[in-house]
């Protein structure tokens, strides 16, 4: 009896497995786009200006990593919080991820005054139409070059002067950028090492005490580090070393 049920049952699936071969469903073609690129020659001059601006427009967002590191507070930021991780010695926490993403949002809070005058007197005016594209540039790049020329010792930029052979300025408007940037990129890293070192004085005073501890007791096997970890974390704990970190870092600018 269990056999021709069986039986019964594969012959009533095969039956249905033929109706549908037999009688398809009509479903609709697939239809794939087609991709083309291809020059053709411009009809009229503003054709030509419109491809130029696309293709400075494409290389000025390839270069903005690189223009948001050296033109803003990024660079003194994470340089500073890279030594206090190297200072407690504890290799990577916070993970990288955290170190960039705390230096990139703390560059957002000190450069968003700058970028509010760059939205407005050249963004906003240019996307209205009432800028051409040189103008509402030299427009943006003001508040930048304000920013820049606070933190920009004059001894590092009279270097890049005088390199570039260029006569003394009489303002910040005869300082081309292009000599501005570096000058202002030097003093930031000479900063955030000045920085970087009073964060470290304290965590090699405890390494140091530590050291000096194991030596005595004659413990030369056990990795002082190891030792110094906890001491390091709790007195960064208490302070609330964070807090002072960062806001040392904001009133730096």
């Amino acid at each position: 009896m269990k056999m021709s049920m069986r039986c019964f049952g594969i012959i009533a699936l095969t039956l249905v497995i033929l109706l549908l071969v037999s009688f398809p469903v009509a479903a609709e073609p697939l239809v794939f786009p087609r991709l083309e690129l291809g020059l053709t020659p411009a009809q009229e001059p503003q054709e030509v200006a419109l491809s130029l601006q696309l293709l400075f427009l494409l290389t000025v967002l390839s270069l903005a990593p690189a223009l948001l590191i050296l033109t803003t507070s990024f660079t003194r930021i994470v340089i500073v919080l890279s030594f206090v991780r190297s200072g407690l010695s504890t290799q990577q926490v916070p993970p990288n991820q955290v170190i960039l993403g705390l230096a990139l949002f703390l560059t957002f809070f000190v450069m968003a005054p700058y970028w509010g005058q760059v939205n407005q007197q050249a963004l906003q005016p240019y996307l209205a139409g009432e800028l051409s594209t040189q103008e509402a540039f030299e427009r943006g790049a003001e508040p930048i070059r304000s920013f820049m020329f606070q933190e920009t010792r004059e001894k590092d930029l009279a270097l890049f002067i005088q390199l570039a052979g260029l006569s003394r300025p009489q303002d910040q408007d005869d300082v081309p950028t292009h000599v501005l940037i570096p000058a202002f990129v030097i003093s930031e890293l000479k900063t955030a090492f000045e920085m970087g070192f009073l964060i470290y004085i304290p965590f090699l005073v405890i390494d140091m005490v530590v050291a000096s501890t194991l030596m005595s007791m004659g413990m030369l096997m056990l990795p002082p580090v190891m030792i110094s970890l906890p001491f390091k974390l709790l007195l960064f704990v208490m302070v609330d070393g964070w807090h002072l970190v960062v806001q040392a870092l904001l009133q730096s600018f």
